[in-house]
């Protein structure tokens, strides 16, 4: 399949496009350095230097023989969106210089991603939102204008749903009211900025499939931790980005980080914040059967991309424990809480439909953490303990 993956330089997008190229697909990436950008201008910590995405391409193509087109611009930019489709723009890297047409499958990570980023202050949520918004209502567009038998994967998250007392279904909810039924998007109340963005983001989806008849997968994901994909053993460069900092870090990411170097791990309040996780391969699992299986014309599947839930008390729990057996002398440190959420709360959300396609989990267990203290220790000196958290708060 011809494939386009908007967002392709980011922690899930350059793992994404190995992966499809590696199975035969013809793979165009698109970013413009947004997040290695804010990394900059935020001073946030990088574990190890990724060469650029036109270097990442040249290095997959020199080990593999697989091309991985590279295209460079702001998908926020309604007329740089449109030429994805077609064909006025050029490659920044590519054997093959020839625009290859319509994209049977995009996969949009396209985003800002950070929570806590779009709240540090008024300028930074601007940034979410023009962003966020403006690259979801181009897509939608373009693919109506363009390409609408193309099945739209768009990446969003559990924390839309934030936590309430019932259990959270995957996306939709029937509803009974004065002896009538329907069925509507399953109620959403979002904890940051960014989770609003990904709301809007289904709304606008959901407009597109209501209206045009568009094809649209929405993957509602929870945090991802990892480093290594089965790509990216062929090359150490070809490792994905890994951030430990509290802006753009995951929480078992930032805590294996913190343990390594000796930093208190950083539980926000009580730690009875439930959520659900998963591996980097499963975000790749699930992406691929969401392709296989994609969306219907005028359909929006909705899954819940998670496979298993934890508080963060259990995550520092596990993570001392592991550490610990390494000869790491890891301490557990309940911090004030910098956001505003709910510290102990009921949290059961359905996620058996990933599954149901197809994806077998990658479990967190003390053997799968303490692979990644092995990687993450191998970088220890490029850590910086001044940046891991610095109190972004949500008031």
């Amino acid at each position: 399949m011809s494939i386009l993956i908007l967002g392709g330089d980011g922690y899930l997008g350059w793992p994404t496009a190995m992966h499809f190229s590696s199975r035969g697909h013809d793979v165009t990436v698109v970013d413009n350095y947004f997040r290695r950008n804010a990394c900059t201008e935020l001073d946030t910590g990088m574990l190890y230097p990724v060469p650029t995405l036109i270097e990442r391409a040249k290095i997959w193509h020199e080990k593999t023989g697989k091309e991985i087109k590279v295209v460079i611009g702001d998908l926020s930019e309604p007329e740089f969106m449109r030429s994805l489709f077609t064909g006025n723009f050029n490659y920044q890297w590519a054997v093959n210089n020839t625009f290859t047409g319509i994209p049977e499958t995009i996969i949009h990570y396209a985003e800002q991603p950070s929570a806590p980023y779009s709240v540090m202050d008024y300028k930074h949520a601007d940034i979410t939102l023009i962003n966020n918004l403006r690259v979801t209502n181009n897509l939608v567009w373009a693919v109506r204008d363009y390409s609408p038998e193309t099945h739209i994967i768009k990446l969003g998250t559990m924390g839309v749903y934030g936590t309430p007392n019932i259990d959270i279904e995957e996306g939709w909810l029937e509803v009974e009211h004065k002896g009538r039924k329907d069925k509507f998007l399953f109620p959403r109340q979002a904890s940051s900025l960014y989770h609003t963005t990904k709301i809007m983001d289904t709304d606008l989806e959901w407009f597109g499939v209501r209206m045009w008849d568009l094809r649209i997968t929405d993957l509602m994901q929870g945090p991802v931790y990892g480093i290594e994909t089965e790509e990216s053993l062929i090359d150490d460069r070809l490792k994905t980005l890994f951030n430990y900092d509290e802006i753009f870090g995951t929480i078992v990411n930032r805590f294996i980080v913190q343990s390594i170097v000796g930093y208190p791990l950083t539980v926000y309040g009580q730690g009875g914040q439930t959520r659900g996780y998963l591996n980097i391969k499963d975000t790749l699992q699930c992406i691929e059967a969401s392709q296989k299986h994609p969306a219907k014309k005028g359909e929006l599947k909705i899954y819940n991309q998670i496979m298993e839930t934890f508080t963060a008390n259990e995550l520092a729990e596990l993570t001392q424990k592991v550490g610990n057996k390494l000869d790491f002398n890891v301490q557990i440190d309940h911090i004030e809480n910098p956001r505003k959420e709910a510290e102990e709360h009921y949290y059961n959300p359905a996620y058996q439909g990933l599954q149901d396609i197809g994806v077998t989990p990658h479990l967190l267990d003390e053997a799968s953490m303490e692979k990644m203290f092995k990687v993450v220790e191998q970088h220890k000196n490029n850590i910086r303990k001044d940046v891991i958290f610095k109190g972004v708060k949500w008031g």
